[in-house]
């Protein structure tokens, strides 16, 4: 019986080639898109999951209110994870976790850049990275031991066994290497080649910070598989208070995040993480669906199209004793092998394409052929969408009385609602709803590039501070601004385009315990901050420790945090601040150093005594940035021979700040072509088919008179009146998604009412373009032909 179906079925598709091009084409590429989206969720939905002890995994968080808004994030300070480890029961395991620094590893005539993490001795104990060769253990009890990654391994001694092996950080820190773990797998967060224990950095690089309000490190912890997590939240909830400042004391509540949710719901809505990646999840899950469903919907209408031209078919087969579950099962059999040809063809445009989808959303996504998983996601995708698109066919080809058929009188049009005509209105509908997403979120990053910033960043460049560059920075800083190659010269606490520092507790004259509360970012500087950004001053001066020397306790305050602090005359304030007075000697225009969609928080900035990891310096215009660049390199290298000279510009890394979003808008955007594509290879179908229905109507229309214009309005318009109601439909649903997304920023456009009108303009223009292909081929064909023909 079975090999009777599959018979019949082949033949009947080769008889039918353009109709079985047609489909397995529309949905080759249908399956081809849900399949790279799917491929894609894949990676982000088992992120870290294959850690062994994942369910009692945990990421320690801070809770505080800013602004009156109820905020969450995954920093703690770095004393929090001594006192979990000694003073909760049912804590099994605390490791801090730090991969803020890149290291200059030296080995031999070897020299490159190691990513670093320091991490505790519980690591191991809660993280399943397995190891190649050694053990934690020989790491913890040494501080100068390394722990390195298979790849860096061979990167740096080739084949020789690495164990043993000495090589050095940064020209000062010889470590000694003890263990080597195997790569990371892709579908980790942690990125690192070197790992380090905490001592390591608590000794050579001063991370001892017994300060309870400088929430600076991940904690990541290991509760008792017994323990009840709302029980371990109520006690440690107010752990940081507790322990604070008395005099000072923070407000600021810890709370305990499953890790194994951590990568999707990374953002905080109400002081809970509620949100993140996993709206990025969602979306493209029902696009993956969106673009299934149109390629299916194609199926389902060429094949109903087709309908009347079978009937016959079908007549014969029922006379001749034929069930309708036997005809269902028919017809399920030849939409279950164009299924099949369709995902031999979406796997081939699938190879191809995920290089790009992986250079685009910076992964290293792959397809793995060998695993068993695969082969059984394969199988069930096909017969999923081969059911999917051919059940509706087949129970409607089905249902054809033998007599109608076998007179030629049945018309698939006497049911009451014609199914074909919903189909369309659902396939237009979801690529309308694509097409508003995507000019919604281009309006928005376009109307969030457009922001001003606050500073200039063309010609502003920056390197960070390594090597001889904190010892030999005066005598640099010199020779740069000697040299011409740039015009001003900045040490600074972080790039200006991320956020390093925030924190609270300063008081000032006048302020009360509440504005005690007040978060304020931190940036410093040591000198000429203001014209190597080129910011505007509105009040005072700028810092300058070489010609004040008391501005090592100078301070600028920005003018939301002049607001903030409801200073009448800032230019005489002193802030107190960690048990030391600063001096305000300038206010300076808000700046953007966070998000640029977020709303502005109050900014200080202050002089030397703070601390310092970075160099700014704008390049001269007067030269070619080329010859500026070969002079500042040499420059640097001269001062800090040992290290190679590495450099930022600051207008590329502002932009990475929209790079999430540029994603978002180049996906919506193919994804929303994809959908267009795939319902004009089914409308182009339909129309070719509802062309050869009618070709005796169109020839008498022709003899009569009838102009090429008025044949094609004659065929086209009952799918323009099916657009138009797709476009009634999507419309509200786009508008109450999109505005909900929209909402999400602080900094947003107001939605633009003119996108339903260019997206059905798209729409309907497309939907002519196609309709026209086909319907001036068949108003040009000889009537004559047709007529006879009939």
């Amino acid at each position: 019986m079975i090999k009777n179906y599959l018979k019949t079925a082949w033949r009947t598709l080769i008889r039918d080639k353009a109709f079985a091009v047609i489909n397995i084409t529309g949905l080759a590429i249908g399956m081809a898109g849900a399949l790279l989206i799917a491929i894609w969720l894949q990676n982000m939905l088992t992120m870290d999951r294959f850690h062994e002890k994942i369910d009692q995994l945990y990421v320690m968080s801070d809770r505080d209110s800013f602004g009156g808004k109820l905020q969450a994030w995954p920093y703690t300070p770095k004393i929090l994870a001594s006192v979990l480890k000694s003073e909760y029961p049912g804590v099994e395991g605390v490791s801090r976790y730090d991969d803020e620094n890149d290291f200059l590893v030296k080995s031999g005539d070897k020299q490159v850049m190691g990513k670093t993490a320091f991490v505790d001795p519980d690591f191991f104990q809660m993280f399943s990275f397995p190891f190649v060769s050694g053990n934690a253990a020989a790491t913890f009890n040494n501080v100068s031991s390394v722990i390195i990654t298979e790849k860096f391994a061979h990167a740096l001694f080739g084949k020789e066994d690495p164990i043993g092996k000495v090589f050095t950080l940064d020209k000062e820190f010889p470590v000694t290497v003890t263990a080597v773990l195997k790569d990371l797998p892709e579908n980790t967060q942690m990125k690192f080649e070197c790992l380090l224990s905490w001592d390591f950095a608590a000794k050579n690089l001063h991370y001892v910070d017994s300060n309870w309000t400088n929430n600076s490190v991940q904690t990541y912890m290991l509760l008792n598989k017994n323990a009840d997590l709302t029980a371990f939240n109520k006690k440690v909830k107010d752990i940081i208070i507790s322990h604070g400042n008395p005099n000072s004391r923070p407000t600021t509540e810890v709370f305990a995040h499953p890790y194994k949710n951590y990568y999707l719901y990374n953002g905080s809505k109400d002081g809970e993480y509620t949100t993140g990646r996993i709206e990025q999840v969602r979306l493209f899950t029902i696009i993956g669906i969106f673009i299934l469903l149109i390629a299916c919907i194609n199926f389902m209408n060429l094949s109903t199209a087709r309908s009347e031209k079978r009937a016959r078919e079908i007549g014969v087969r029922k006379v001749m004793g034929a069930s309708k579950l036997s005809l269902i099962w028919q017809f399920i059999t030849e939409s279950l092998i164009i299924s099949f040809f369709a995902f031999l063809v979406a796997a081939v445009i699938v190879v191809c394409c995920l290089p790009a989808l992986n250079n685009l959303i910076e992964r290293n996504l792959s397809i793995r052929i060998l695993h068993t998983n695969t082969w059984l996601f394969a199988l069930a995708f096909v017969v999923i969408a081969g059911l999917l698109a051919g059940s509706y066919p087949a129970f409607i080809l089905s249902s054809f009385r033998p007599v109608a058929s076998l007179k030629g009188t049945y018309k698939i049009n006497q049911l009451r609602i014609q199914p074909r005509s919903v189909l369309v209105i659902l396939q237009f509908s979801f690529a309308i709803m694509l097409i508003i997403s995507t000019i919604i979120v281009t309006r928005q990053i376009n109307h969030t590039q457009s922001r001003e910033r606050g500073y200039d960043q063309s010609g502003l460049a920056y390197t960070n501070i390594v090597g001889d560059l904190q010892k030999n920075y005066p005598l640099l800083r010199d020779e740069l601004l000697r040299s011409g190659a740039v015009t001003a010269v900045s040490k600074n606490m972080s790039p200006i385009t991320s956020r390093s520092s925030d924190g609270w507790g300063l008081s000032w004259t006048g302020s009360t315990a509440d504005d005690n509360k007040t978060d304020f970012l931190r940036f410093s500087s040591d000198a000429d901050f203001i014209n190597t950004m080129k910011m505007t001053l509105t009040m005072g001066r700028d810092i300058d420790v070489y010609k004040y020397p008391t501005d090592s306790a100078a301070m600028l305050l920005t003018e939301t945090a002049v607001k903030a602090m409801h200073l009448r005359n800032p230019l005489e304030a002193t802030v107190h601040d960690n048990g030391q007075d600063w001096h305000v000697v300038g206010v300076i225009r808000d700046f953007i150093i966070e998000s640029p969609f977020d709303k502005i928080t109050p900014m200080i900035i202050q002089g030397p005594n703070s601390w310092f990891n970075t160099i700014h310096y704008r390049l001269n215009p007067a030269h070619n940035k080329a010859t500026n660049m070969a002079a500042i390199s040499s420059i640097f290298k001269k001062f800090n021979p040992d290290f190679p000279y590495d450099y930022q510009f600051v207008d590329d890394m502002y932009s990475m700040k929209f790079k999430d979003l540029q994603v978002l808008k180049t996906l919506s955007s193919l994804f929303a072509g994809l959908a267009i594509g795939i319902s004009c290879i089914g409308l182009l179908g339909m129309v070719s088919y509802m062309a050869k229905a009618r070709r005796k109507e169109i020839a008498i229309r022709k003899v009569l008179g009838a102009t090429l214009m008025n044949l094609s309005f004659i065929l086209s318009k009952s799918f323009l009146k099916l657009v138009t109601i797709a476009i009634a439909i999507a419309s509200p649903i786009a508008w109450y998604y999109t505005s909900n997304w929209l909402n999400g920023y602080h900094y947003h456009i107001a939605f633009p009412w003119w996108v339903f009108g260019a997206a059905g303009a798209v729409a309907i223009l497309i939907t002519l373009v196609t309709i026209s292909i086909q319907t001036i081929s068949a108003a040009l064909a000889n009537p004559v032909k047709s007529l006879h023909a009939e």
